[in-house]
């Protein structure tokens, strides 16, 4: 996680591939079999009008140039790069967010929570500044998906770019242990997508 906060070359450069079409799905299916167009998809049926946390909001895949969207980032870099797209972001850590309880009606997170030492306490985290009836929403790597992915996900994590992540058992997990129900789990890939409600 420290690299992604302090190597403004790396962050640039992936920041650069998310944002390229072409680049990040031919990526994306390359390295884990993933077809992003479900992530896209997924971003676009968010509801403009409920009041939404961001976080890790990375450089702004998912930010609008919406009052009620809220992106979160630890890093400052990735901040800057989504100034692109919106001025409501906050710099705070995904661990302690400064919100109090029940405060938004949406959470969404987007390929962040691999990256985490602890994806299970963001989980705690992001349910805990959702109102009841909220919904969490997200992407993620899981590990164990197949060989050559579970692979490369190590050599990553070994690099301190990933942290240690879990299976998609263990992310059904997470998220029933943070309280919420009506889980919604869609593998693709090494890649699932998330849905949970408060």
């Amino acid at each position: 996680m420290t690299r992604w906060k302090t190597d403004h070359l790396s962050v640039a450069a992936y920041d650069y591939g998310v944002h390229n079409p072409l680049i990040s799905r031919v990526v994306a299916r390359l390295l884990w079999n993933y077809d992003i167009r479900h992530l896209h998809q997924a971003i676009a049926a968010q509801d403009p009008s409920a009041l939404t946390l961001d976080v890790p909001c990375g450089g702004g895949i998912a930010v609008r140039d919406n009052p009620r969207h809220v992106g979160v980032d630890l890093s400052w870099t990735m901040l800057t790069r989504a100034r692109r797209k919106t001025k409501t972001l906050l710099q705070a850590d995904i661990y302690a967010l400064p919100f109090r309880d029940s405060t938004f009606d949406a959470c969404v997170t987007y390929n962040g929570l691999h990256c985490l030492p602890d994806p299970a306490a963001a989980v705690q985290e992001l349910a805990r500044v959702l109102r009841p009836g909220g919904t969490l929403r997200g992407t993620t790597l899981v590990r164990k998906t197949t060989r050559r992915t579970e692979a490369l996900y190590t050599f990553m994590h070994r690099q301190g770019i990933f942290g240690p992540s879990g299976t998609l058992a263990d992310l059904h997990t997470w998220l029933t242990q943070a309280g919420l129900s009506d889980i919604h789990l869609t593998p693709n890939g090494a890649v699932t997508g998330f849905t949970a409600r408060k």
